[in-house]
């Protein structure tokens, strides 16, 4: 399964916002959007891989999500860095903050809050690292925490010990059900993919969408950097996860995009993600990444000077009873399996003061509804 990239400048016409408060004649630099297209790589496609590659200081684990074949890059003349987002209605929702050299940081933040306000467009930011987090408060963003993203360290883990008896008790049963873990081409397995897809999807009820955006993907032109475990029982794929690249000082793999046949086997996704563990290690990997969980590892001694206390208390209350708007406890549930460090906490940062609606088109460039 393959896919390219193609550069185009146009953005789509938009209603006027009346809360946008740069003037209409706002200069908008030129918009690199990664799409379908002719083949060939080009220069969105190189320009937003050298970008999360080459400019780490926030440490982001979710960068390589910028490389999603619908995701939107951000460039301005002469300056070395991009912004990836997606339009929400009458939102520019970021993925992270820019992916820039330290003197382009703060020109190409200015130069996306300008093209947003020039379409009427209010920018909201999201999965900001705390590098981010404080550039963005100094600017004026009423900037919260969101979630945390969990990492294990390779090196030293191990699954022998009391701590992960039960786990280890559920991968044997999973190999004594026939279980057989090999990474694969995802190109091999696409038809494989799709019905594990279906099925996992139908699991979910009848209104359930795939979560895209802050979530990875399979195949396009960036497939050839993931991974992809997958588990057969029979010679039957029955689940898989796929692992996408992180840079920067804790570089290694995330533990991205993970789905199953949903029929009862126990330990089916934590053998796989052991095998992939063994094989990282062996190759020297030094971090494995779960990804960023929403509304989990909040801390009020993280949250920045300007912060909204109830848009804090949101946040709490989501974590609590939040579950139909995504599954934040049984999402931390199985990364707490695998002991991670502890969270890296990542925020939210809005124009102005912080908005219930700005929020909500998070989870709508999500797919969420």
């Amino acid at each position: 399964m393959s896919s390219t990239t193609t550069l185009t400048t146009s953005a789509p016409d938009t209603p006027p916002d009346t809360q946008a408060s740069a003037p209409a004649s706002a200069s908008s630099p030129a918009v690199a959007t990664v799409e379908d297209g002719a083949p060939g790589k080009t220069a969105a496609y190189d320009t937003v891989l050298h970008a999360i590659r080459t400019h780490t200081q926030a440490d982001n684990p979710s960068a390589f999500l910028a490389m999603s074949r619908h995701t939107s890059a951000f460039t301005a003349p002469g300056l070395d860095g991009v912004i990836a987002y997606r339009r929400a209605g009458r939102y520019l929702i970021q993925l992270g903050g820019p992916f820039a050299a330290p003197d382009a940081y703060r020109p190409l933040l200015d130069a996306f809050v300008a093209h947003a306000h020039g379409q009427g467009l209010t920018v909201v930011g999201a999965q900001l690292q705390h590098h981010d987090a404080l550039a963005y408060a100094e600017r004026g963003f009423t900037v919260n925490q969101f979630g945390s993203s969990w990492a294990v360290r390779l090196p030293d883990f191990t699954l022998r010990g009391s701590r992960f008896m039960r786990m280890r008790n559920k991968i044997s049963r999973a190999l004594r059900s026939g279980l057989h873990v090999s990474e694969v081409p995802a190109h091999e397995m696409s038809a494989a993919i799709d019905v594990i897809d279906a099925a996992w999807l139908g699991s979910k009820g009848e209104e359930a969408r795939p979560l895209t955006f802050l979530v990875g993907e399979l195949g396009g032109q960036a497939q050839e950097h993931r991974r992809l475990f997958v588990g057969t029982i029979d010679s039957k794929p029955v689940g898989y996860i796929s692992y996408s690249p992180v840079y920067g000082s804790r570089a290694g793999w995330m533990h991205d995009l993970s789905r199953r046949i949903p029929d009862g086997t126990p330990g089916l996704m934590e053998a796989i993600n052991s095998h992939a563990i063994e094989v990282m290690r062996e190759e020297g990997s030094e971090w494995l990444h779960f990804g960023f969980t929403p509304f989990t590892g909040l801390d009020a001694a993280r949250e920045l000077p300007g912060h909204s206390a109830s848009f804090q208390w949101l946040m709490h209350f989501l974590w609590d009873q939040g579950a139909a708007l995504y599954p934040a406890q049984s999402q931390l549930a199985y990364k707490e399996k695998w002991a991670p460090e502890e969270p890296i906490t990542e925020y939210v940062a809005f124009e102005g003061p912080a908005s219930v609606a700005a929020f909500a088109h998070i989870f709508r460039a999500c797919n969420a509804f």
